[in-house]
């Protein structure tokens, strides 16, 4: 995977849509050469689906860090959640209850960035401390959650009558 394949990648991810048009409009790269290149992320397993789903292993975005992020913060959790945002790997953030602020997911590329994330959230003046748990193997992360439900689950509890 060199440069280019990492452009669209990256450009799949921003525009959310794989039209080798709108890529080619966004990257400068040929369209004949973008329909080649996504066929070798295919291949390669990089690209999962016709949804341009990642794996992100394949990728090189292989280590999951969840991380708790305990706080002192005055104003709306919204405005200090930007904070948080703003550290880059963040994919996910959670505004929770109880002992915990929040919960954070990142996906990294190794003992690095790890080190670099953790230092990111110290380096915010009203975060107390974190407590970060390093993933060993993914068992489920869809963001197609309605695959986790039956169809008749979902029609009891969201089909009106």
């Amino acid at each position: 995977m060199d440069e280019r394949d990492v452009t669209l990648l990256k450009a799949i991810s921003d525009l959310e849509t794989g039209s080798p048009e709108k890529l080619h409009e966004e990257t400068g790269i040929p369209v004949s050469t973008i329909h080649y290149r996504l066929n070798n992320l295919r291949d390669a397993g990089v690209i999962e689906n016709d949804l341009y789903d990642i794996d992100l292993e394949a990728f090189g975005l292989g280590v999951t860090v969840v991380v708790e992020v305990f706080a002192d913060y005055t104003g709306s959790y919204a405005d200090f959640g930007e904070k948080i945002l703003a550290i880059e790997g963040v994919t996910q953030a959670y505004f929770t209850m109880g002992e915990t602020d929040f919960i954070v997911v990142a996906h990294l590329t190794g003992r690095e960035m790890v080190e670099r994330l953790i230092s990111d959230f110290e380096s915010i003046e009203e975060v107390d401390r974190t407590n970060s748990t390093f993933v060993i193997s993914t068992l489920r992360d869809s963001h197609r959650v309605l695959q986790s439900y039956s169809l008749d689950t979902l029609v009891e509890e969201l089909a009106e009558e």
